[in-house]
């Protein structure tokens, strides 16, 4: 009798664990394939290469291969780590390259020990680590720096983050301000299904840091659309609309 019992309890769990794999299984081929755009699956998004119009802003992206759009590939990369050069007589400093991690304390530092104090940043970054491009642009915002771009320089992913910290921000026609989705964990292939409450967490925070450098957090109703493998370019008047710019260009 506890044979019988047993079995039909068995097939019952064995039928559950199976159904779970294969949701399971279900999902991580979603995310793989939404967030990694594997090759045959759905339309892909334009070149950066290629010029954006209004409703047509969403490009494809590879943070070593991310200029401005309408304009060539870049003949070098950006560098892997951001980089400090002091301009203009020291009066300004330019961050270039990657956000990579631990780039939020260091940058900070190698600011603190200039012999000038700055009194801007200039950002021509493809992004990287959200939370060292948020420990930066508090750090910025506390020393009550503004930020810029040139014509011709990106700030993509979470770059505009540290973009946001300035206590005014211009940004020219030519300058290019995209966002998309962030992976929080430490492994950017971690599936969302797995990690979701630490995506949760972490775009909570975003959003909560945005209100607080007078940023409209709605931007990232951009963001959270867009796969990593894309970047949403975003119009001189959705910069005004979100707050990054009360002018763009002079307008």
């Amino acid at each position: 009798m506890s044979t019988i019992r047993r079995n039909p309890v068995a097939r019952i769990l064995t039928g559950v664990l199976i159904f779970q794999l294969g949701l399971g299984l279900l999902l991580f081929w979603g995310d793989l394939r939404d967030g990694l755009s594997l090759p045959g699956f759905g339309p892909r998004a334009p070149s950066l290469t290629e010029p954006i119009r209004p409703g047509d802003q969403t490009r494809r992206y590879r943070p070593d291969r991310a200029p401005a759009p309408g304009r060539p590939m870049p003949d070098t990369p950006l560098p892997d780590r951001l980089v400090l050069t002091a301009i203009e007589a020291g009066k300004t400093i330019l961050l270039e390259g990657t956000i990579s991690e631990g780039d939020g304390a260091r940058i900070a530092q190698q600011i603190e020990e200039l012999a000038q104090p700055p009194e801007g940043v200039i950002l021509n970054s493809p992004g990287g680590s959200v939370r060292d491009a948020l420990e930066l642009g508090r750090k910025l915002r506390a020393a009550g720096l503004n930020t810029a771009m040139r014509d011709g320089d990106i700030c993509y992913s979470a770059c505009p983050y540290v973009l946001a910290a300035g206590v005014s921000r211009d940004i020219p026609e030519g300058g290019s301000v995209g966002v998309h989705q962030h992976y929080f964990g430490e492994s950017t292939i971690l599936p969302a299904f797995v990690a979701v409450e630490n995506i949760q967490r972490g775009q909570g925070e975003v959003m909560g840091y945005l209100q607080e450098m007078g940023i409209n957090p709605l931007v990232m109703q951009h963001a959270l659309v867009t796969p990593p493998d894309e970047i949403y370019v975003l119009l001189p008047e959705e910069l005004r609309a979100y707050g990054f710019v009360q002018e763009i260009g002079g307008d």
